[in-house]
């Protein structure tokens, strides 16, 4: 049973928490490069701080305090210069590194004031990869940022999803490790939505283990033999706030102690015979967790996790619970939580920080499921298939999909030939 001190421990992202340490030595995916088309600036939150992402004229990002440093005044109202974010309030500019590059009064009455050298705005780096914005919010210098295999891929459909998650970020990322939630949470909750009492298949056989970039579960379930993909290969729950599936990511990233951001990336490749699609723009999209009535929303594999999350508190009380068998792989995460916690209070690299440039240009990752992908069958095969021919209809994982988003999907997978 754990205790409340190290549920505390596990799950407080501050800059002066041994998780937020912890967590800071990594980069993450915080946005879409997408959402900036329309408007150049958004505030967001992230591990406890308050910023500000922009993207200036020159088509670079910025990652600041939301907070000017002259008088604090809200960047996110600020406007983009042709190389930063000018205040709105008194015009003082900063760069993307949070140099202060104008002060206009000041300029023009003593140009030759030291103050522009010396105040500086807090800033994190900014990178785009496959639509995503990255950032590095720990000490110097930053590792690489690691280029996962499939963001090389081409001739698909790429989409960008978010969804606010009114909870910590741990009892999110814990379910990345909990195979039997897929029997219960999503497939015998689907039946009962569908009107079935029916049940699914059981898991038989579970397995949990540390593999590179992450911890691999394993599992059979009735009806599968051991030579299935989900056991000889098993899904990567990346580290540390990740999880890849085969064609789509996940990130659960700590907005603040009681809050998360759900962001996913999602990648389709066309049926045979169709295709290459040459996308773009990857579009990025907020999938409400919520309907008009302010009812929770159970339709979809993410909304349905979600729930789940929620439904554990705020922060999940983990010295109330009584652990099975099948959270053997939750116990083998806390415990590398927990260890990698130590190494950084030791002033060492925790573990999987890249700093070899060519190791981080492309990672293959465990991809289940390639063999017998989409692109492996014809669109008609698809209309047959008990989970492709779901996605020619709606997007399964996350509710809300907007229309313009479908339109494109159904384009790049030849449904409207």
């Amino acid at each position: 049973m754990m205790s409340a001190e190290e549920n505390r421990r596990l799950t407080e992202v501050g800059p002066d928490k041994p998780m937020g340490k912890l967590l800071r030595r990594y980069w993450f995916p915080f946005a879409g490069a997408s959402e900036f088309d329309e408007k150049a600036t958004k505030p967001v939150r992230l591990l406890g701080e308050d910023l500000v992402a922009y993207r200036d004229l020159d088509g670079n990002y910025g990652l600041l305090d939301r907070h000017c440093p002259h008088r604090r005044a809200d960047l996110s109202n600020g406007f983009v210069e042709q190389c930063g974010l000018r205040c709105s309030y008194h015009g003082w500019l900063m760069r993307h590194d949070g140099a202060v590059i104008a002060t206009p009064y000041d300029d023009t009455v003593n140009p030759d004031s030291p103050r522009k050298h010396t105040v500086k705005s807090r800033a994190y780096p900014v990178r785009e990869v496959a639509g995503l914005l990255f950032t590095y919010m720990g000490p110097l210098p930053a590792p690489e940022l690691p280029i996962w295999g499939p963001f090389k891929w081409t001739g698909g459909f790429c989409e960008i999803v978010r969804s606010d998650v009114p909870c910590n970020w741990l009892q999110c990322q814990e379910n990345t490790i909990d195979p039997v939630h897929f029997e219960w949470a999503h497939d015998n909750w689907s039946q009962r939505l569908a009107g079935s009492r029916e049940y699914s298949g059981t898991h038989t056989k579970l397995a949990f283990e540390e593999a590179d970039y992450g911890h691999v579960y394993r599992r059979i379930r009735e009806g599968q033999e051991e030579s299935n993909e989900l056991w000889t290969m098993g899904r990567l729950v990346l580290w540390p706030m990740g999880f890849f599936l085969g064609e789509h990511f996940e990130w659960h990233i700590p907005v603040d102690d009681e809050n998360s951001l759900n962001i996913s990336w999602f990648y389709s490749r066309p049926p045979k015979g169709v295709g290459p699609y040459e996308q773009q723009r990857v579009p990025t999209w907020e999938s409400p967790i919520k309907d008009e009535k302010g009812a929770w929303i159970t339709s979809h594999v993410i909304n349905q996790d979600i729930v789940a999350w929620v439904g554990q508190g705020r922060i999940a009380d983990r010295t109330k619970e009584n652990l099975a068998l099948s959270d053997r792989g939750v116990v083998m995460l806390r415990r590398a939580y927990t260890e990698e916690m130590k190494r950084v209070e030791e002033g060492h690299d925790p573990r999987w920080v890249i700093r070899d440039p060519a190791l981080a240009e492309c990672i293959p990752l465990p991809y289940v499921g390639r063999t017998i992908g989409g692109d492996q069958m014809t669109l008609e095969q698809w209309k047959e298939h008990p989970y492709l021919k779901l996605r020619l209809s709606d997007h399964r994982h996350c509710a809300g999909q907007p229309r313009r988003v479908r339109e494109e999907f159904a384009l790049a997978m030849g449904m409207d030939r």
